[in-house]
């Protein structure tokens, strides 16, 4: 047995231990005071970081807004230096205030370059490089490189877009240096929301696509579609947008290919088809996809065509995957005057709660005279 004294002394000792302890560590403390005349502090950074939690990013609201097809050569170079005064920003001083949003993307009709020599069409295009000055006036930060005057001035005009895209701090989706570049996700981070970028030319041309070491467009199959989708969600998008250049020239409605390849890509698992090409409007939808039977066996929610200045909202239910479409936005900088429809162009306003899209208005833009594009019209809510 131990002695009443032995445990009386090991109180005792444990007590004045602790005693010593603490006093240790107040003069400690006191003297850190003095010395760096400041409090101890201690943030809940330092200890969520100690732990290793890492809390979820906020996603704020986002608003997003989308046009067609933006050309800045020919007749539209013209006005430029005419009435402008060589400034890029002439084509867009009616809209720039309006336009700028979170994300603000449109396809990029032809390489903006001063390399390369033409190799396309009669009508081939190549903007002049300072044309990227008006693009960031603009509020462009997105553009669909993906179509079928990228390479009109060769390979070599589209490197160098790419390489003055990059320098300017806007995404080029759809084309790049190899194959792997130009069909991968390119990628925003905006106030916590991760937005992916996929984009595709409609067009069996094998020249223009990228190779193992060349450089050229994203190639579009099925399969490269659903492994951009998925490679998007899998690297934590909370968006998918997928931009196609597709359709027929100055037809009013998509046609069975357009509607196939959009809704296929809600299929797979995009929120978003953004499409370019036709240079006038086609109709915007809400597509219910049907996952087990593929993209043409879904249903279209609300109405197929929505008239300018209406909006749809989602509705928050249990439902299969549902996502967005509109066919063509048409022209929105460009110098096609022989018709009233190739001088208007669809603005898409998509808005977005807790990194899911949450409204979509279509908006229209009037084309004026000197090929600048001017938002009209008032908002107004579906039925």
């Amino acid at each position: 047995m131990v002695a009443k004294n032995d445990i009386s002394d090991l109180i005792r000792f444990a007590l004045t231990t602790v005693f010593i302890v603490l006093f240790i560590v107040g003069v400690a403390i006191v003297a850190g005071m003095l010395i760096g005349r400041q409090t101890l502090k201690i943030s809940v950074a330092d200890v969520t970081k100690a732990v290793g939690y890492k809390p979820k990013p906020v996603k704020e609201p986002l608003i997003m807004n989308f046009v067609g097809d933006v050309m800045l050569d020919r007749g539209v170079e013209y006005m430029v230096n005419k009435y402008g005064n060589g400034s890029y920003n002439f084509p867009f001083l009616l809209v720039a205030e309006e336009l700028k949003a979170d994300v603000v993307f449109g396809n990029l009709e032809g390489p903006v370059s001063d390399q390369g020599y033409k190799a396309g069409s009669i009508y081939s295009f190549e903007a002049d490089p300072r044309a990227i000055d008006g693009l960031k006036y603009a509020g462009f930060n997105v553009m669909s490189c993906a179509n079928n005057h990228m390479l009109d001035y060769t390979r070599a005009a589209l490197e160098d877009t790419l390489v003055r895209m990059k320098n300017a701090n806007i995404l080029c989706v759809g084309a790049g240096m190899n194959a792997a570049e130009a069909g991968a996700p390119k990628y925003l981070d905006v106030k916590g929301n991760k937005i992916a970028f996929l984009g595709y030319a409609d067009f069996d041309v094998p020249a223009w696509l990228a190779g193992e070491q060349t450089s050229g467009l994203a190639r579009l199959t099925a399969a490269d579609l659903e492994n951009g989708i998925q490679t998007a969600r899998k690297e934590g998008a909370d968006l998918v947008i997928v931009s196609f250049h597709f359709g027929a020239e100055y037809e009013p409605a998509a046609n069975d290919r357009q509607i196939e390849w959009a809704r296929a890509a809600i299929d797979k698992g995009a929120d978003l088809v953004i499409g370019h090409h036709p240079h006038v409007i086609q109709p915007l939808e809400e597509y219910e996809a049907d996952s087990k039977q593929g993209a043409l066996a879904g249903t279209i929610k609300k109405e197929n065509v929505f008239k300018f200045g209406q909006t749809g909202e989602k509705e928050e239910k249990a439902s299969n995957k549902r996502g967005w479409i509109v066919y063509s936005l048409g022209n929105f900088v460009f110098d096609q005057n022989f018709s009233q429809e190739t001088m208007e162009g669809g603005v898409l306003e998509v808005k977005t709660e807790n990194g899911k899209i949450s409204d979509v208005v279509l908006k229209k833009a009037k084309i004026n005279s000197r090929y600048q594009p001017e938002i009209i019209g008032q908002d107004s809510k579906a039925d």
